[in-house]
């Protein structure tokens, strides 16, 4: 199966993986309690690869669902509430989710039982899979992008939970409708907990000597952005003028993550699309043409092994101090805050170079689900509200340093991104405090059957490593149009 975003940097911070962790809380019991996952077929499923047509045949969507009432507890116990939650990287980041959840148990009297489900391996998709084709599983599961599509008509609809929600909290961006609605009803609710921006993480030092630009003046903390002048022509020139000075910017071109999320940002921004929102075959226009034309000339800058980099090769370019940027959410700043804090003084997240139709940036949101066949439906309701309320989303926040990020626009400015140094600001940008940036992810606006493909088979990078190589244009696009042809059979 070809690497999803569900890699979340996996690798790049040296941390461990996890076993998946159960944490049974009745009400009123201050102890969790840990125990391995229950699914028996997960361990079987993660020792081997599926094909995309088994993964997509086994998460295959076979009944209808419809809206629940609003949950009302009764005056006694409610009975069982199961949670698969995505197991967090950062030290710690659990245990607020945890008490968060613990803390509704008891006011609810409902028993909970939290089970933290690690990407690493692919389990989370794998456990996914697996709870789709039983039909049976946890009553709320996190899922990654592409996913609650993928299971549209096994997952129960939120309309009117989403609806509250906006009214509360402001509208959520374009991608997070466009990954968790579908035909008019809302699938999933975005969860703020391994939601990322991955956005430009530069070396103030580097910049400024080499580049001459002031990032820092550019995306001041606690101001409006003045990026005007930060544009693909200004950003080209940086990119030159870092790779003579021997520290190249670090923008993988390989399969994974990472570097189709980048190429699907500088794609949007020069309105480059293989398939439109239609379903249209657009990959012979202009706009392709010139975002190929574009990474020609950028990857004669950037070290020549990109094409076989993968989501780790980011983070330790710019923590060995050989780069002056790459495209990360904040998990490189973190771990150079640790390993290499000399690096870690001098990193600034902030904006993408404007293109010639506008600023876009790769947003990677997760959402929690609910299955049709859940037994508590209005409690995993009411569960999703209070974990969605601006006081519990800060928490959450908070406890992961500043990674995760709420996809409602009002929750953007959260004390805590003004707050994390060295140095001082350095991640106040990240969340697009001003939203001057469109919050997009690679293959969009295709429809999302075909867009998780052109995604996960990392079709835009191949494209530019293609004409980078001396494929001519016209038979790097006649490739492409091939492949596309073939998702839309699929």
């Amino acid at each position: 199966m070809s690497h999803d975003d569900t890699s979340h940097d996996a690798g790049s911070y040296d941390a461990k993986p996890h076993d998946a962790s159960s944490h049974d809380i009745k009400p009123h019991d201050s102890k969790p309690h840990h125990t391995k996952l229950s699914a028996t077929s997960l361990d079987a499923m993660s020792r081997r690869r599926l094909t995309r047509r088994q993964f997509v045949a086994a998460t295959a969507a076979t009944t209808a669902a419809l809206v629940t009432a609003p949950y009302v507890r009764g005056a006694h116990a409610a009975g069982k509430l199961t949670m698969g939650f995505w197991d967090h990287w950062v030290p710690g980041a659990n245990n607020s989710c945890t008490e968060l959840v613990k803390q509704w148990g008891e006011k609810e009297k409902v028993e909970v039982s939290i089970d933290y489900i690690p990407s690493q391996g692919n389990k989370n998709l794998l456990t996914i899979a697996a709870e789709a084709q039983a039909k049976s599983g946890h009553d709320i599961l996190s899922m990654p992008t592409w996913w609650p599509h993928a299971n549209a008509e096994l997952i129960e609809p939120v309309n009117d939970l989403m609806e509250d929600l906006i009214k509360q909290n402001g509208k959520v961006n374009n991608t997070v409708e466009y990954l968790a609605k579908r035909d008019g009803k809302w699938l999933a609710v975005p969860s703020c907990i391994g939601s990322q921006i991955k956005g430009p993480c530069t070396r103030i030092d580097l910049l400024k000597k080499h580049a001459n630009l002031d990032i820092q003046a550019m995306y001041p903390a606690g101001s409006e952005p003045k990026d005007d002048d930060w544009t693909m022509e200004t950003f080209l020139k940086a990119a030159e003028a870092c790779h003579k000075a021997g520290v190249p910017f670090g923008i993988g071109l390989g399969e994974t993550s990472d570097s189709v999320d980048s190429a699907g940002a500088f794609f949007q921004a020069f309105g480059a699309q293989l398939v439109n929102a239609k379903g249209d075959l657009t990959v012979k226009t202009d706009e392709v043409r010139q975002v190929l034309d574009f990474y020609k000339k950028l990857m004669a800058f950037l070290p020549p092994d990109v094409p076989a980099w993968d989501d780790s090769s980011n983070n330790k370019w710019i923590v060995s101090g050989r780069g002056a940027m790459i495209m990360n959410p904040p998990s490189a700043w973190a771990v150079a805050k640790r390993d290499a804090p000399q690096v870690a003084e001098q990193l600034w997240t902030h904006g993408f170079p404007k293109g010639p139709k506008g600023r876009y940036a790769p947003f990677l949101p997760f959402f929690w689900a609910t299955w049709t066949f859940s037994k508590n439906k209005e409690a995993a309701k009411s569960l999703l509200r209070h974990l969605s309320q601006p006081e519990s989303i800060e928490k959450l926040v908070a406890a992961s340093g500043g990674y995760d990020l709420p996809a409602f626009a009002n929750l953007t400015k959260l004390k805590v991104w003004a707050e994390q140094a060295p140095p001082a600001g350095t991640l106040f940008s990240y969340p697009d405090p001003y939203q001057r940036q469109t919050l997009s992810i690679a293959a969009s606006p295709a429809p999302p059957k075909i867009a998780q493909q052109i995604y996960a088979q990392a079709t835009l990078t191949k494209m530019c490593v293609r004409h980078y190589q001396g494929e001519a244009m016209e038979k790097t696009l006649a490739w492409a149009e091939g492949e596309c042809e073939g998702f839309m059979r699929s």
